[in-house]
């Protein structure tokens, strides 16, 4: 399978598990399924909000950018910053700052995490050696850090860089090491993924990476929990919810692996993964974006991305991202105008 297909269908898998968990974000198990069936929520076109999609894509996609627009810390603060002005603004300017900017669906405010908003209007400041408390909102791992970051497994960068550059970027936000280190974790395994490495390898090989990092023992504990209940047998809500609410980044990451090795396709993992009582659409959107890289576009079920919001940036992006890995700049055109240095 081709590394385009892959990124195509990381990208767009993450908005599908988005779309899906939204509506039932904040409801309880019992509640999901007094509603929908005790299969819960099953088909998107069930869940009776056009496919929207929520500052989980946003972000993804203004990760993406920075990436894009020159790649260093820096830059990627500049992306978030243009995000936050999308959750203030009715619409995009009429000269927007770059392409992205000008896309009329991603002025959406759809419940963004407190610590993306507040850490992101916060004047740029230097990351903190891995392991120590990031210079903002030091105590908190939510998992809008790894919610995000399936874009630094897709830019070529290989699995230390990922995850390097992808923990150094989460602590612009959250400065607690497990939030920082999931979200390096979450990178390091989309890029092994993305480059054709089956998932239980690449799970093992992102745990031995995780091992040699300060702070790494609630990450690892999380994914090992994720591993050992996948292997117990058939995926239910009920595994889910024993490896976690997905509201903290590391039980987020774990959920979405869990899903993903317990399901047999991405539709049933997608699923699986939004389908407990915690934060349905961060963790879909994390398992979409890894189930998408895993059996690429075509693996996803295509009535749902029809359906999907954004679904043509979001391809668009996919396919930018894949020219930045391999150095062609050129198909990039005008999208990304690059920072003054």
């Amino acid at each position: 399978m081709e590394f385009t297909e892959r990124a195509r269908g990381s990208l767009l898998g993450g908005a599908l598990g988005d779309a899906l968990g939204w509506p039932i974000e904040f409801m309880h198990l019992d509640a999901i399924r007094r509603q929908h069936g005790g299969a819960g929520l099953t088909d998107l076109a069930d869940a009776d909000r056009g496919g929207q999609v929520t500052d989980d894509t946003q972000m993804t996609l203004f990760t993406a950018e920075g990436l894009l627009r020159g790649g260093r810390r820096e830059d990627l603060h500049a992306a978030y910053r243009r995000w936050f002005h999308t959750q203030r603004m009715p619409g995009p300017v009429s000269s927007p700052d770059g392409w992205l900017a000008g896309q009329d669906f991603l002025y959406a405010s759809r419940a963004p995490g407190n610590a993306c908003m507040t850490g992101v209007v916060l004047d740029y400041r230097d990351a903190a050696p891995f392991g120590q408390e990031g210079p903002v909102n030091p105590q908190s791992k939510g998992c809008g850090t790894v919610m995000r970051s399936a874009p630094f497994g897709l830019a070529g960068l290989g699995p230390d860089e990922a995850f390097r550059r992808a923990a150094d970027a989460a602590q612009l936000t959250h400065g607690h090491p497990t939030g920082y280190l999931a979200a390096g974790a979450f990178a390091a395994l989309i890029e092994r993924v993305a480059a054709g490495m089956p998932l239980p390898a690449a799970v093992d090989a992102t745990l031995a990476q995780l091992a040699t990092m300060p702070s790494h023992a609630e990450t690892t504990e999380a994914l090992r929990r994720a591993v050992r209940v996948a292997a117990e047998g058939p995926g239910s809500a009920e595994g889910v919810e024993r490896v976690g609410m997905g509201w903290v980044a590391e039980e987020c990451l774990a959920v979405a692996v869990y899903a993903a090795l317990a399901a047999p396709d991405a539709r049933s993992a997608l699923v699986l993964s939004v389908n407990h009582s915690g934060d349905s659409d961060s963790t879909g959107a994390v398992c979409g974006n890894l189930v998408g890289a895993l059996y690429g576009l075509s693996g996803l079920p295509a009535d749902w991305c029809a359906l999907v919001e954004g679904r043509e940036v979001l391809l668009q992006v996919a396919d930018d991202l894949a020219a930045l890995a391999r150095g062609d700049r050129a198909a990039l055109g005008d999208r990304y105008p690059l920072p003054v240095r």
